[in-house]
């Protein structure tokens, strides 16, 4: 299923010359490159954690840069849980690849919006801001590729957009951080519990990207590709804006087998294993 109009696009201020201005580059990388988001790993998911451990020791090796666009957990309730087994054991294995001369980049999800420079230092990683736009090389030419996480595409579910604007701000996170770590988990189970709850209620269209979202976020960034995951609805998509021909990558979530996206400079090929 596609994106679809809505009213709820956000506006952006238009450029000199009528769009808008293209938003800086956040970072440049070395290529080949990979894509990975929504893996959403805990010890419930043992399946899911051996293909992802598995995709570190194999396909990721022969890549240079590695772009992590959010979800990789299940919940993450801080920076004090990197001692939970699974989270030390997953630290470790990303910072063994990056130990190797790996560049690895992690966007938050809405799962995992409060990792911070805690888990990017034990991880070997670097924390990107979402939306994130990367070169890839050097030079004017060198290709553009613009990251998100996908959630804030969605602007069809009013309830989720208010959720994500709550718990997006930093003072409710300073104030929720400073709770005891087992009051968060707590609070992050039922919230898990209510929202998959809210999401068996609500229409499966309001739940995936919204077209004039996706036009407004490609026209702020000069017409890139995109990159994004969280809609569980892996897809390529063509948009002609302005003129303008756009590709848009929707990665897949992972379910007991590795899937990523990768891209070599000249296309992107997704894979599974």
């Amino acid at each position: 299923m596609s994106e679809r109009p809505s009213a709820n696009a956000p506006t952006l201020a238009p450029a000199a010359g009528g769009g808008a201005a293209p938003m800086p580059e956040s970072v440049h990388a070395a290529l080949p490159a990979l894509f990975i988001s929504d893996l959403h790993l805990s010890e419930d998911q043992p399946d899911t954690v051996a293909a992802f451990l598995g995709f570190l020791e194999g396909p990721a090796r022969a890549a240079r840069s590695l772009f992590i666009l959010g979800d990789l957990f299940e919940y993450w309730a801080g920076d004090d849980d990197l001692d939970a087994p699974l989270n030390r054991r997953i630290c470790a294995a990303l910072c063994a690849l990056a130990d190797g001369g790996m560049r690895i980049f992690f966007m938050a999800g809405n799962r995992d919006l409060l990792a911070g420079e805690g888990f990017a230092r034990a991880a070997g990683l670097q924390l990107l801001a979402d939306p994130a736009l990367v070169r890839f090389g050097c030079g004017d030419d060198a290709p553009l590729v613009l990251l998100s996480h996908g959630d804030a595409l969605c602007t069809d579910d009013l309830a989720y957009q208010a959720y994500r604007r709550q718990v997006r701000d930093p003072a409710w996170q300073a104030g929720f951080l400073a709770q005891p770590l087992a009051t968060r988990k707590a609070f992050i189970e039922g919230l898990r519990q209510k929202s998959e709850a809210a999401k068996r209620a609500k229409a499966m269209e309001i739940m995936d990207v919204n077209a004039e979202a996706v036009a407004a976020l490609l026209r702020a960034h000069g017409y890139p590709t995109l990159v994004h995951g969280h809609t569980h609805r892996p897809a390529r998509h063509e948009h002609h804006l302005d003129g303008q021909r756009c590709v848009r990558w929707v990665l897949s979530d992972w379910h007991g087998r590795a899937t990523w996206l990768g891209f070599d400079g000249q296309q992107f090929e997704a894979s599974s294993a």
